[in-house]
């Protein structure tokens, strides 16, 4: 239910989220710890920071940081930069016309699995994510 791009922004900002405080993390630990390419993490990161969900350091001893409290931040938040939430309602079955009134083959069960998704990713936080974990000091993995 996720692009390959918006399970490395969920990545990069749990393994932010675990580290969260005064410092920064470097993308090149980041990369490491995650197993995210650097070049596409550099992208995904610079595209968080646009969003306002992540603030960036320049410098030797610069790098990444959550911009808020991991409790305030939703994995809605974390996606939404790289998957508009219009090609989430897009027709399964690749149909220009898709709705309740004009269904698909698909459509009923396919939104109730888009409905269950959309919920989850707008009612978990990165909180939720990492307290959950039993394995809480690994990176964002």
């Amino acid at each position: 239910m996720v692009s390959k791009t918006e399970e490395y922004a969920l990545r990069a900002a749990v393994c932010l989220a675990r580290l969260h405080g005064p410092g920064v993390v470097r993308s090149a630990e980041m990369a490491r710890a995650t197993g995210i390419p650097a070049n596409y993490l550099s992208k995904i990161l610079h595209q968080l920071g646009r969003e306002g969900i992540v603030s960036s350091e320049r410098g030797r001893s610069g790098g990444f940081r959550l911009v808020r409290d991991p409790a305030d931040v939703t994995l809605a938040e974390v996606v939404a930069p790289f998957e508009p939430q219009v090609e989430r309602n897009r027709c399964l079955l690749g149909r220009p016309e898709c709705s309740d009134g004009n269904p698909c083959g698909a459509h009923l069960g396919w939104k109730k699995i888009r409905g269950a998704t959309i919920d989850f990713l707008e009612n978990t936080t990165l909180y939720d994510v990492i307290r959950a974990d039993p394995d809480r000091n690994r990176d964002g993995s």
